[in-house]
C-alpha cells in the first residue's frame, strides 16, 4: 500500500467533469484506489463515490493505492490532480 496527502488546488473542486477524469484515470489500474477526506473514504473508480465525497477547493485528501501497480497508480492519479484534471 502506498499513499500521499495533497491539497485540492483546482478552484471548482471535484464537480462532474474533474470527478469523471479522476475516475477514468483510476480505472486504468488494477490496484484499488481510494481517497480519504476527513473520516470518509471514497472509491476513486466510482463516479458517485467521488461526487459524494464533496471535495472542494482547499480540501486535503489522501490518495491510497493498493495492488500490483500501486506506485504507478499513485503517481498518475496525483499528476492528474496536480495538473488541474486536464483543464
Amino acid at each position: 500500500m502506498v499513499s500521499r496527502k495533497l491539497m485540492i488546488k483546482y478552484p471548482p473542486g471535484l464537480h462532474l467533469r474533474p470527478a469523471g477524469v479522476l475516475c477514468d484515470t483510476a480505472r486504468r489500474f488494477q490496484s484499488n484506489i481510494t481517497f480519504r477526506r476527513g473520516n470518509n473514504i471514497s472509491n476513486a473508480k466510482s463516479l458517485l463515490s467521488v461526487l459524494g465525497a464533496g471535495v472542494r477547493y482547499g480540501d486535503e485528501i489522501e490518495i491510497i493505492c493498493e495492488g500490483e501497480d500501486e506506485q504507478e497508480a499513485l503517481e498518475t492519479v496525483i499528476a492528474v490532480i496536480e495538473d488541474g484534471f486536464g483543464a
